[in-house]
């Protein structure tokens, strides 16, 4: 079983990737954003007309999506794990777990 890299690793890797090939000129906070927009719905496109592409053309697609979500929060100065972290907590106080629980009602619903 590998060891996955920690952030500072994974944002060391993407930042010589990107600095090999002179791509961060192209790396605005717009343009990173439109990135991820774009990437997810290649990620949907997966499921577009079959109830799933392979495991493979998924983990890809999600992949995309996941490395410029990265990267932009880099470009923004957060951390990805804390900033999920801390949207859980504020989604865990809007979904109370008695009120929540198995039901897709939306919070203002409740």
């Amino acid at each position: 079983m590998s060891v996955s890299p920690d952030n500072a690793q994974i944002f060391s890797i993407l930042n010589e990737f990107m600095a090999e090939r002179d791509w961060e000129r192209f790396h605005s906070d717009e343009n990173l954003a439109k990135s991820i927009a774009i990437e997810a719905a290649e990620l949907l496109e997966c499921y577009q007309w079959e109830p799933a592409s392979t495991t493979e053309e998924v983990a890809e697609e999600l992949a995309d999506v996941l490395t410029y979500c990265y990267l932009l929060s880099q470009k923004i100065g957060f951390d990805p794990h804390q900033l999920m972290l801390d949207k859980l907590k504020i989604t865990s106080d809007k979904y109370p777990i008695n009120k929540a629980k198995g039901t897709s009602t939306k919070y203002d619903k409740f």
